[in-house]
């Protein structure tokens, strides 16, 4: 099947039997298919005894660290044939990622994001507040994983504003003036959770300020390890946002840079769903085995997406837990899980929990 086939099906409408036979064909291809294209990639395989005829369960395909794309570059095309590099987040002084694009990986990537977000949102493009700069697009020392989460997600709106200037200052007239505009109409609202926490409720809150909310679904994603610091659970997170705007349709994901386009999004429910493009596996630290369902372990994030570079089976710096599979009350079927944040003595990355005025 190939990669277009693979995208015209509905994101969480296979269940474990058939999804796990489309991967294990799917992802077998891809690693060949890097093998043969990515001198660096074959090398590893090479030292992990990996041969060419080997076919196997995706889950015992090897797996890169996300570390590796900060040290060497990776790719599976030419030069030449680079549109776009991404570069994750980091804080100062840290190495980043760097992801090479095609114009056919980048094309997928966002056709894959469509189809998962449109499943939570409905198909249909909506006024959308960025909850965000304008400068983040402009300034070229910005554009990683931020500016890549506003760019992609901004296909969703049909007429879009931000909800700060450049020093982050909220313009609460301004949204205002937007949500009259088109009242009585849906309004999706995307943005960076801390950054959101920082700038927006907390400027609310401090000012009692009100916005109406209440016909908004707002998505966010990015760590919360700053919010962890301060206390913030998730279900504060909701119900402080909801005092203050009157939002309730709320929506976190998780997703990476290295793996852009297959996010996994959260359901009504607080749940985290792996799509029909990509899957999560929990391994254990003390020997990488995979681990049993409700066990805490390194996750594990597979895409069927990476064509131009071998980012299809990655081991991330993220500990996890599978809470289910094809059985979660919202009715999607895949996986199922929760993400604890990052394991101890991993390098924690800048993205959307930082913002250093400029």
């Amino acid at each position: 099947m190939t990669l277009d086939e693979i995208l015209q099906i509905p994101p969480y409408s296979l269940g474990r039997q058939e999804k796990q036979k489309l991967l294990d064909s799917r992802l077998n291809a891809l690693t060949a298919h890097h093998r043969l294209h990515c001198p660096e990639y074959a090398k590893i395989l090479d030292v992990l005894g990996c041969h060419a005829e080997d076919l196997c369960s995706y889950k015992e395909l090897p797996y890169l660290p996300v570390g590796v794309f900060k040290n060497m570059d990776m790719m599976s095309i030419s030069r030449d044939d680079v549109v776009k590099t991404m570069t994750s987040s980091g804080t100062t002084g840290q190495k980043v990622s760097k992801i090479c694009l095609d114009r056919a990986t980048a094309s997928a990537q966002q056709k894959a994001l469509v189809k998962i977000v449109s499943d939570f949102t409905g198909a249909q493009r909506m006024p959308m507040i960025i909850l965000d700069c304008p400068s983040v697009l402009k300034n070229r020392s910005m554009f990683s994983a931020r500016g890549a989460g506003i760019l992609g997600f901004s296909i969703f709106g049909a007429k879009k504003i931000y909800a700060f200037d450049d020093d982050m200052n909220l313009d609460a007239a301004g949204i205002s003036d937007f949500l009259e505009k088109f009242s009585g109409q849906r309004v999706m609202l995307f943005g960076f959770t801390f950054m959101i926490w920082q700038y927006f409720y907390r400027k609310l809150a401090e000012s009692g300020t009100k916005i109406d909310l209440s016909n908004g679904i707002l998505i966010h994603g990015g760590g919360w390890k700053k919010l962890i610091n301060e206390a913030v659970s998730q279900q504060e997170f909701h119900e402080r946002l909801h005092d203050v705007c009157g939002i309730e349709r709320i929506h976190d994901y998780y997703g990476m840079v290295e793996q852009t386009g297959c996010i996994y999004m959260q359901c009504e429910h607080g749940h985290l769903h792996a799509s029909v493009y990509s899957d999560v596996i929990m391994r254990r630290p003390s020997d990488f085995s995979e681990c049993a369902m409700n066990e805490r372990g390194i996750i594990q994030a597979v895409s069927v997406i990476p064509e131009s570079y071998p980012g299809h089976s990655l081991i991330t710096e993220d500990e996890g837990e599978i809470l289910g599979e094809d059985d979660c009350p919202c009715g999607r079927l895949g996986k199922y899980f929760r993400v604890y944040g990052r394991i101890k003595g991993a390098e924690i990355r800048g993205c959307s929990d930082t913002y250093e005025g400029r």
